[in-house]
């Protein structure tokens, strides 16, 4: 780790405080072929700018990502903001020979989304790299599904049904936050949650969604302004706004292989907190993850004789199994946080040995033209939206 990988981050809510973690565990625990360095922190507000910094362990801060981007002591931009300044921030960075980590969605559209992606394809070329951060492609029980579908242990893809499931905006008196603005999030559980399960599957399968059926619902149109500094798990201040983004989204799709879907995304789930359920259903056995029991992945082999036969439950821990090796002895499970800093691995990794990294700004755009189409399909109430390719 002789060669440092000099890192500036862009934001510092809660997902800069989940990319900070990494930055400062993985050296910690992988043996890694670069050094990352927690150069520089970038945020609006310098009073709170060098408090995150203080807090999360970043060596400097700024206000000003241009110049932060453009910096000669600058090797990676790692984009944590809102998603309406995805495309400024990360194109920038590309352009001035930077590596980027950009969380997902990626962009807050198909046109900004395919702007990335053309500048990432450029910067490619010269040795530069992108990635999009869809982080749960690292748990290990989600990687270890990944593995058996492409060893052929489940034959061929028939069914996929895909939930995000959560509840923490389903109290009508939670009060505005940016991710309630479609002109800041895009969308609203389709986009933030959504994203992911649309992602996993298409990882999980190896397959794309090639067109959906879809409803979108707001159930709550009208909340309560946040008092001032404060946030969706604050209080509430005077007034209230408009939200102008989805609630919930649920959709039929139709895979590349022929196989059929169901997906479901919501914030109005009382009592899931962060399921993720995800369960695929092939010729040969099944596969059944949920992300609230994350250590587990449960298998059906469909050779096994009928006396004997049964989901078997596969406890994800052991050294052989996708990135745990570096952790706890086996059955000690890991956590939400550990997938970051498997994504922190990755990529690092993936920049030493001269590789594109995954995944691509291309497959953030991929699930950003399923999004769109979901988002095209419940406001024409068609029967079915196919997505380009």
């Amino acid at each position: 780790m002789s060669t440092p990988l000099r890192v500036a981050m862009v934001g510092h809510a809660f997902m800069g405080a989940a990319h900070s973690q990494a930055w400062r565990t993985a050296p910690r625990f992988f043996d890694l072929p670069l050094r990352p360095e927690m150069s520089l922190l970038v945020g609006r507000d310098a009073e709170r700018t060098a408090a995150a910094a203080d807090r999360l362990g970043w060596a400097a801060t700024s206000t000003d990502w241009q110049a932060a981007v453009q910096s000669p002591d600058v090797d990676l931009v790692d984009v944590c903001t809102p998603g309406d300044t995805h495309a400024e921030i990360a194109i920038a960075a590309l352009e001035a020979g930077k590596h980027v980590l950009c969380e997902k969605p990626l962009a807050n559209s198909v046109a900004e989304a395919e702007a990335m992606t053309a500048a990432a394809e450029r910067a490619a070329e010269r040795g530069v790299s992108a990635m999009v951060g869809f982080t749960y492609r690292r748990v290990p029980a989600v990687a270890l599904a990944r593995q058996l579908v492409a060893e052929g242990r489940i034959g061929e893809v028939r069914h996929v049904r895909a939930a995000y499931l959560q509840d923490w905006i389903a109290d009508p008196a939670a009060p505005m936050s940016w991710r309630l603005e479609a002109d800041k999030a895009g969308s609203g559980a389709l986009g933030d949650i959504g994203a992911h399960v649309v992602d996993l599957t298409q990882h999980i399968t190896g397959e794309v969604v090639t067109g959906v059926s879809a409803a979108l619902e707001t159930f709550v149109k009208e909340r309560p302004l946040a008092a001032a500094g404060g946030s969706l798990s604050g209080t509430a201040g005077e007034g209230t706004g408009t939200v102008t983004v989805d609630d919930a989204a649920v959709f039929l799709a139709r895979f590349s292989g022929g196989g059929l879907a169901t997906f479901e995304a919501t914030r109005f789930a009382l009592g899931r907190k962060n399921a993720i359920r995800i369960e695929v259903n092939g010729s040969l056995g099944s596969l059944a993850f949920d992300f609230e029991d994350m250590n587990v992945l449960e298998f059906f082999d469909g050779a096994e004789p009928d006396t004997t036969a049964g989901f078997r439950r596969i406890l994800v821990t052991e050294p052989g199994h996708p990135h745990v090796g570096a952790w706890w002895p086996a059955g000690h499970g890991l956590g939400y946080e550990h997938a970051f800093t498997h994504q922190v691995v990755d990529l690092v990794g993936a920049l030493a040995a001269g590789e594109q990294p995954t995944p691509s700004f291309a497959d953030g755009l991929a699930v950003q033209r399923v999004l769109d189409a979901v988002q095209r399909s419940a406001a024409d109430r068609s029967t079915w939206t196919p997505v380009p390719l």
